[in-house]
């Protein structure tokens, strides 16, 4: 039996989650952004940082070297990691239908495909656990079926499961493919697909957070931010021809 959520329900979860990127993802992003003309901000490897410059932008000017090490930041790192602080948020206001009180798990849901209740921690990427959190997730899920059968009910270990927002199964890191030893994985269109019963509401979901990014123009910014910092490399390397 499929179960379909109806429209309202689906694109009430669009307009949560475009609130989300625009209200907590951007201004984070941009605040990261800023903080970047500040050379402490960055591990520096002195054996690579000019090599890095000239490999990307054919000199090892300051202006260059001062990008070398703020795209990597802004583009990859800063990004991914305001994403995955902000899953509590998102659990609770994007997904707030599904808000759970069962300690250790984000979200209850009735899984559209088997018709079956899931016991859900939600994680944002296909690599955003670390080995350390393989046996918490694992104990809470233990924690969950064991009061269950306590109050004489009875959850199956395949109930219990930790759904990642985006990704695909063979992108997932070694520690989740441990966890889905015991526990099932559910990654990305799959995710999306149980949660609404929509197979297409990944592509929607990703469609929505585009169109808050068209809003943004950072542009400006980031120029600014690798001047101050070009400025400051460029002091620091006339200090170091003079000693």
């Amino acid at each position: 039996i499929l179960l379909q959520m109806n429209q309202k329900e689906k694109q009430d979860i669009l307009d949560a989650a475009k609130d989300f990127f625009r209200t907590r993802i951007a201004p984070n992003h941009i605040s990261n952004t800023e903080k970047l003309q500040d050379i402490s901000e960055f591990n520096v490897n002195p054996f690579l940082h000019k090599y890095l410059a000239q490999f990307a932008f054919g000199n090892s000017s300051p202006e260059s070297m001062a990008k070398a090490l703020i795209l990597p930041r802004v583009l990859g790192t800063s990004i991914t990691t305001t994403f995955g602080n902000q899953m509590q948020y998102f659990c609770n206001n994007v997904l707030s239908s599904f808000a759970s009180t069962t300690s250790g798990i984000d979200i209850e849901f009735v899984d559209c495909i088997d018709g079956a209740k899931k016991y859900c921690q939600v994680k944002a990427g296909p690599s955003t656990i670390n080995k350390d959190d393989v046996p918490v997730i694992k104990d809470h899920f233990r924690g969950v079926i064991n009061l269950a059968r306590t109050n004489g009910l009875r959850i199956a270990s395949a109930d219990c499961i930790v759904g990642v927002l985006y990704g695909e199964y063979k992108d997932l890191s070694g520690h989740y493919k441990k966890i889905n030893e015991d526990y099932p994985v559910i990654v990305g269109q799959e995710f999306w697909h149980r949660l609404t019963g929509d197979p297409h509401f990944y592509d929607d979901l990703i469609s929505a957070f585009a169109e808050v990014a068209d809003e943004m123009d950072s542009s400006a910014l980031l120029d600014q931010t690798v001047q101050r910092l070009a400025t400051y490399i460029a002091k620091l390397n006339e200090a170091t021809i003079k000693d």
